[in-house]
Formats: C-alpha cells, sequence, structure tokens
C-alpha cells in the first residue's frame, strides 16, 4: 500500500482529504468547533467512559486507610487532621514531610478531612473523580489535536481502566498522581490552544497549570519535553524547532526550579539512597530490566504488587534484553517518524516521562512501581490505538474486527482492573498479595507484620519482622518494628537493642528515637529516656508523641510544671492526641486541679475510644469526686478495651464495693 504524500500545513490549517483525521505523517486538522465535543456521538464516549470507570472502581467507597504512607500523608498527620486553615496553608508550602515539597497536595488532602473527617471511603471517591476528570480530558485534548474520536476514546479508555493506573487511584496517599496528572492534562489543553493562536494570554494558563501540576506532584518536571512531542506530532507546528524549544523556556525553568528543589528535600528526608545503599551497577542494570518489565507488565498485567524489591545483584538477562529493546524501537521510531509520526511520540513519551523514576537516582528501594507509568503508558497506548488503526485500514474487515477488538480489550481491563482493585481494601489483603506476587520482599514482610501487630498477633508480627529482617539485616524500619514489638511483650532489653541497631542503620531515625526513649523509661533509666526524646525532637521539632513522652518523664520526676508545658506543645503540634491530653490530666489531677484533669481525660476518650488507660483515669478522678455509677462506667470500658488490665478490674472492684457499702 502506497503512502500518501505528506504536505507541511499551518497549524490552524484543516488537513484535507483526510475523512478520519491524521493517521501518519506530521499534518493535523484544526482544533474542533465547540459543537463537536457536544455531539451525541462525543457525549455517549464520555458516558461509557465514565460508567466502566465506575465499574471498575466503585468497591473504593467502601475502602480504609492502608500501612502504607497513609498515616504519614492523612490519617497520623497532625497538620491534615485539622482541615482547611491558614495555619494549614502555611505548613503546606513549607513542608519537607514525606519527603516531598507538594504544597498542593497536602491541601487536598486538608480539604478531603475538612468536608469528610477522617473518613476513608469519601477520600477515596474524590481520587476517582479525578481520575474520571482525567480520562475526559485526556479523550478531549487528543480528539482536538487529531480530530480522530475513535482512537482518543480507545487511549482514554486504557488509561481509564488499565490495571497498572489501579495504584494511583485505589491508594489515597497517592492523591499527588490523580491531582498532578488533572493540572497536566489541562495544561495540555491550554497548550494546544496556545499552539494554534500563538500569543501570551493563551500561554500564560500553560505555565499556570504546569506550576500548580509541579506543586501536586514534581514528576511532571518531564511536560516540557511532551509539549514539544506534540509540536512535531500531532500538532504539525511550521516554526523553527530554535523557537519551539525557545518558547518553552519558561516551562524548562520551572522544572529545573523543581528538580532542585525536590532534590534537595528528599536527600534531607533520606528518602535518597546513597551508592553504599544501591550499587552504581545495580542502578544501571535496573534501568531497562524496569522498561522491560513495564512494557511486559502493560501487554499482560498480572501479578501486580505495591512493592517490586529490588535485587542485591544487577539483573543482567533482562537489563540486556531491555537494552536491545529501548535501542530497537527508539531506531525504528526515528526512522518512521515521518511517515508514522504518532510512533516517534508515544515512544519518546513513554521512555521519556518515565526518566524522573527509572531509578538512576533511587528514591526509595524499589525497583520499579505500578503508579510511575500513570502518565508514561499514555504513549504506548496512542501507538496501540493509531498502529492498530493503520494495521486494519488495510484488511477487508478491518472495519468491523477493530471495535470489535476494541472492546473486548477494555472490557478485560475493566475485569482486571476491578480485580485489582480489591487488592487495596485493607492493609492485610494488601500485603498479602504482594508476597504472594513477588519474592524477598522485605517492605511486604515488614508492613505485614505491622498489621499484625495492630491486630494484637504480636508473635505472628514478630515472625514477618524477623522474616524482613533476614531478607535485609539492615532494614532500620523492620528493626524499629521488631522493638515496638517486643516492647509489647515487656521485653524491655531486647527491644532497646533493636533500636539501638535500627539507629546504627539510621542515625537520624527519629521513630526509634524516641522508641529507644519509652523503652528505657520503662526500664527506669528516666535521665537516659529523656535524652532520646531530645535527640528525637532535634531530627524532628513537631514530633508531638516525643514531646509527650518527655514530658510523662518530667512528670515522673515530679517536675510537673516542665512536663504541663511539653504536654501543651504536644497538644500545639497535634490537637488530637489523646495520650497527651490523658497524661496532661494526669499531671492536673497531682496539682490538685480535679475539674481540669477530668475535662482533659474525657478528651482523650473522646478522640480515642479505646484507649483503656484513659478511660481508666477518668474513672479513678470521677471515683474520687464520688461519682461512682460514672467511674464504674468507665472502668467497664478500659476492661473491654482492654480485658487484662488489671489495674482497671481493681479499680472496679473497689468501686462496685464502695458504691454497695454507700447504698446500705
Amino acid at each position: 500500500m502506497k503512502s500518501r504524500p505528506t504536505v507541511r500545513k499551518p497549524a490552524n490549517r484543516s488537513a484535507a482529504g483526510r475523512k478520519s483525521g491524521p493517521l501518519a505523517g506530521q499534518s493535523a486538522p484544526a482544533a474542533q468547533p465547540a459543537a463537536h465535543f457536544f455531539s451525541k456521538r462525543i457525549l455517549l464516549a464520555c458516558a461509557l467512559l465514565i460508567v466502566l470507570t465506575v465499574a471498575a472502581y466503585a468497591p473504593v467507597r467502601d475502602f480504609r486507610f492502608v500501612m502504607w504512607d497513609d498515616p504519614e500523608y492523612v490519617l497520623g498527620n497532625a497538620h491534615v487532621a485539622q482541615g482547611l486553615s491558614w495555619q494549614g496553608l502555611a505548613w503546606a508550602l513549607t513542608s519537607a514531610d514525606a519527603a516531598n515539597w507538594h504544597p498542593a497536595t497536602w491541601l487536598s488532602h486538608m480539604l478531603d478531612v475538612q468536608l469528610y473527617g477522617m473518613n476513608a471511603g469519601p477520600q477515596h471517591v474524590t481520587s476517582l473523580i479525578l481520575h474520571i476528570l482525567n480520562a475526559l480530558l485526556l479523550f478531549g485534548v487528543l480528539y482536538r489535536m487529531t480530530a480522530a474520536w475513535g482512537r482518543s476514546f480507545f487511549v482514554a479508555g486504557l488509561f481509564a481502566l488499565h490495571p497498572l493506573h489501579v495504584e494511583s487511584v485505589a491508594w489515597i496517599a497517592e492523591r499527588k498522581d490523580v491531582l498532578s496528572t488533572l493540572f497536566w492534562m489541562l495544561a495540555m489543553g491550554a497548550y494546544v490552544s496556545y499552539a494554534r493562536r500563538p500569543g501570551v494570554r493563551r500561554y500564560l494558563p500553560v505555565v499556570l497549570w504546569f506550576a500548580l501540576g509541579l506543586m501536586a506532584k514534581p514528576m511532571l518536571v518531564t511536560l516540557p519535553f511532551v509539549l514539544l512531542l506534540l509540536d512535531f506530532w500531532p500538532l504539525a507546528r511550521v516554526e523553527p524547532k530554535a523557537r519551539l524549544v525557545w518558547e518553552k523556556l519558561p516551562l524548562f525553568a520551572l522544572a529545573a526550579i523543581s528538580s532542585i528543589v525536590t532534590l534537595v528535600v528528599q536527600q534531607a528526608g533520606g528518602a535518597v539512597k546513597g551508592l553504599e545503599k544501591v550499587p552504581l551497577g545495580i542502578r544501571l542494570a535496573n534501568a531497562p530490566a524496569a522498561y522491560l518489565a513495564y512494557i511486559g507488565k502493560t501487554l499482560w498485567p498480572v501479578r501486580l504488587a505495591a512493592f517490586y524489591p529490588i535485587g542485591a545483584t544487577p539483573p543482567v538477562l533482562a537489563a540486556c534484553l531491555g537494552v536491545l529493546l529501548l535501542v530497537g524501537v527508539t531506531v525504528m521510531a526515528i526512522r518512521a517518524g515521518r511517515r508514522r509520526g504518532y510512533l516517534a511520540t508515544g515512544w519518546f513519551w513513554f521512555v521519556g516521562t518515565l526518566i524522573p523514576v527509572i531509578g538512576l537516582v533511587q528514591v526509595g528501594s524499589q525497583s520499579m512501581a505500578d503508579r510511575y507509568t500513570y502518565v508514561p503508558l499514555i504513549g504506548l497506548f496512542v501507538i496501540v490505538a493509531w498502529g492498530a488503526s493503520e494495521l486494519a485500514a488495510r484488511w477487508s474487515f478491518g472495519g468491523v474486527a477493530l471495535p470489535v477488538a476494541a472492546a473486548c480489550v477494555l472490557l478485560a481491563c475493566t475485569a482486571l482492573a476491578r480485580a485489582q482493585v480489591q487488592y487495596w481494601s485493607d492493609s492485610t489483603a494488601l500485603w498479602q498479595r504482594a508476597l504472594a506476587t513477588t519474592s524477598g520482599n522485605y517492605v511486604a514482610n515488614n508492613n505485614l507484620g505491622g498489621v499484625l501487630m495492630k491486630q494484637g498477633r504480636t508473635s505472628e508480627a514478630i515472625a514477618r519482622f524477623a522474616e524482613a529482617l533476614r531478607i535485609k539485616p539492615d532494614d532500620a524500619e523492620a528493626q524499629n518494628n521488631m522493638g515496638m514489638a517486643l516492647i509489647w511483650q515487656e521485653k524491655f532489653d531486647e527491644a532497646a537493642r533493636s533500636f539501638g541497631e535500627a539507629l546504627r542503620n539510621q542515625p537520624d531515625y527519629a521513630d526509634a528515637r524516641n522508641n529507644l526513649g519509652r523503652a528505657l523509661m520503662w526500664q527506669g533509666k528516666l535521665d537516659e529516656a529523656a535524652q532520646q526524646f531530645v535527640q528525637a525532637l532535634r531530627i524532628k521539632p513537631d514530633f508531638a508523641a516525643a514531646q509527650s513522652n518527655l514530658g510523662m518523664v518530667l512528670m515522673t520526676q515530679g517536675k510537673l510544671d516542665e512536663a504541663t508545658q511539653r504536654f501543651g506543645e504536644a497538644l500545639r503540634i497535634d490537637p488530637g492526641y489523646a495520650e497527651a491530653h490523658d497524661k496532661l490530666g494526669s499531671v492536673l489531677a497531682a496539682e490538685g486541679k480535679a475539674a481540669e484533669s477530668i475535662a482533659q481525660y474525657a478528651e482523650a476518650v473522646r478522640l480515642d475510644p479505646g484507649y483503656a488507660e484513659a478511660h481508666n483515669d477518668l474513672g479513678v478522678a470521677l471515683a474520687r469526686q464520688g461519682k461512682l455509677d460514672d467511674a464504674v462506667q468507665q472502668f467497664g470500658q478500659a476492661l473491654s478495651a482492654n480485658p487484662g488490665y488489671a489495674a482497671a478490674r481493681d479499680n472496679l472492684k473497689m468501686a462496685l464495693a464502695e458504691r454497695e457499702g454507700g447504698g446500705r
């Protein structure tokens, strides 16, 4: 079949003679009239896209938070827990929490808490809505650039329904993915308007949306590069190449600033791994192996996991195959670029947008991650959609077979995505699945151990932590968690040694410092415990738990005024910190301020109804005021929360005896 000659035309002129929009080559149709976007066909396509996406993701409305960044981003974040406020805005703009600077993401979580409280279901629904908007915008922008509504719909459908994208949507802590991509799509749409009729007024929205996207997730640094690809295909801009690059300098400048800020923040947060942790050879081998794995999982999306551990040795065979694939397809894309512009744009979109997360600068310990494909896979989807359309055009039955095949693919993706969504329903399902689909997964073992510990299954949790440490003996987080489990078993000496090992491997680990202090406090080594709490606060000044624990040491030492200050500081940082309310109540009780102490105990049990010690303390305070019925109720609730709580059982017996004696 002879290819028709390509005639370059100005970007604001239509490609005459193309009945189905640009299939191959450079020229592109004019922007579609507004009426076309509201035609019955387009509206039905949008409705179908929404229905299929909701069908795949509907279960998320009943999902919980998971033990995988959700506590850090929402559940245990004192700033986010307060909802929207001017103070929260100032924190979001200056915070380096979670080893990232992304104020737009923090504000998004704060808005969720403002609207829904700590109810996880509606927050999942918010992420789903953002994902649907992203798919609709992608459909609209592609259709506007190409006039090929069927291919644009297929790309948007794959984006909405591919199982690799489940992680970005069903994980509350990945709100940054769906939110930043919303700004990406808006910036891309604004750029199409600018490309059709260049001017400052049309350029400014591109800069604005891009800046907001970088404030949601810095992975958007590759957008200016993608816009250059779109200039090539499908926009077919005829301006000199130097001008196309020059006009994007403000965007490249923003990307450079964001990259520098991100690197500084991630290094300060300990997220960037040094060569001693992940050697250069492993990084260089893992990068092409990861590209190969991403393509494989795109074509056959099974055995997906929340965490894929990086190996201790370079994956030589996978790396060689990955290099051959990258080089081969790159050469093909360059050679075929003039006749099949979609191939070059799609391939370099995929390869280029993955570069920030491909592992040459290693952030975290994963070899790859499903969430990293959220934007990059659009490039592969474009190749599939336009390539399949070109092949079908050469076959007499292609006009019938192509839509049927496309429908089957989208329905299969819907079913696979819905199955994958279920693994994000709770922490147990998530980490059991990761262990079932990967090997040597110390993170999954450690995190499942944390889940088991919260369920009171301490012995099983210790076995998981031990397995994590067998795989990775220097894993500070597993050592810290092992110490916590040993504290629950009242093995304080062993716990202290475990925390010490965690700090030997990671000296700036504030949580381990705080936990070592607790172990020393339980051993009666108050001065040593206080030193650990002070060091934890030097590392992390807004550490409410360390403030409260230091207050407990001071209270035990009889330094009530200093203890009150520490508990007050803990509550300033985190007003919802139940333990600080309870311990402040104990200080007030020691000072003879009965009414104020009762108010603090009551607030503690309101914030944490399962807090047995606070129920017991409140019961004691009420009994001292002669309110025996209320005291009995509190002791009963303490025992409901912790049936083995001996002090509450003794207090209940005494309160019942006193009440019966008073009745006689």
